[in-house]
């Protein structure tokens, strides 16, 4: 199954699990009647805002909108794993491990071009990031402050409050990212 298909399953399947309307969901999320209606159809490719928006309105983790499987053992491949573009492809997020009840925890691997950013919407109440450059320099604003961390560095930071990334340098950043939900 393509993170399309995905998407368009679990979004359709939370918002009637939760009995919302299109219309009542539009309310709770901030994202379009009709831009709901078209992700539900998979005819559109929503960006990591718009989810993070369906997610944040739904109160699930961002990862249970394109969650493909739960199969023990997993191995997940570079190959197969299906990026989330932003910035016009400056900011790519490959999502790796999906939240699930027995884990309050996600993951992603994360590529961005010098130059590329991404500003993040708030995430459910409690929640935490834990970051860790393996190349670059990555700038992150957190809790209304600026860190500037390089190869090998990491943070940890609340991230149920705006939050933002950036590439300041000339050459890309890889990093892992975990979010964490205390529920």
């Amino acid at each position: 199954m393509d993170i399309n298909t995905a998407v368009s399953k679990n979004t359709k399947r939370i918002r009637e699990r939760k009995k919302l309307t299109l219309d009542m969901a539009a309310k709770e999320t901030g994202v379009s009647r009709s831009m709901l209606a078209q992700i539900e159809r998979g005819d559109v490719n929503p960006t990591l805002s718009v989810l993070w928006k369906i997610a944040t309105g739904y109160k699930v983790s961002f990862s249970s909108l394109i969650e493909q499987s739960h199969e023990q053992p997993t191995v997940l491949t570079a190959r197969e794993t299906v990026p989330i573009l932003e910035d016009e492809g400056r900011f790519v997020n490959y999502p790796c491990f999906s939240f699930d009840d027995r884990r309050l925890f996600e993951t992603y691997r994360i590529r961005i071009a010098p130059g590329g950013s991404l500003k993040a919407e708030a995430h459910l109440a409690n929640t935490e990031e834990y970051l860790t450059v393996f190349s670059g320099e990555l700038e992150v604003v957190a809790g209304g402050e600026s860190f500037l961390l390089r190869e090998g560095d990491s943070i940890r930071f609340r991230s149920d409050r705006p939050h933002a990334y950036a590439n300041p340098g000339t050459l890309e950043t890889t990093l892992s990212m975990i979010i964490y939900y205390d529920n």
